[in-house]
């Protein structure tokens, strides 16, 4: 696992959760299109992070547009039934 890869998407996403709730929290105005905003750069780190996790740090500095779109997708590989 690109252990390194995975902890900078998981803080990203982290980062984007903490700052998603605390605009909810004031902002009386925050609405649908701030949060699918929010929501989708969330859904981009955690996804991305479980998507490429086996990618080599030589494959994360080569990042080609298609490896971009292949590791922000939902993933196929992974059973949301686990740990309800």
């Amino acid at each position: 696992m690109n252990k390194d890869y995975v902890l900078y998407n998981l803080r990203e996403a982290a980062e984007e959760l903490g700052r998603t709730i605390a605009e909810i929290e004031v902002d009386s105005d925050y609405g649908d299109e701030e949060f699918q905003i929010a929501v989708a750069h969330l859904y981009h780190h955690v996804n991305t992070a479980w998507n490429a996790r086996h990618a080599s740090a030589i494959q994360v500095e080569a990042c080609v547009a298609a490896d971009f779109a292949r590791w922000r997708q939902f993933p196929p590989d992974i059973d949301m039934t686990l740990g309800l």
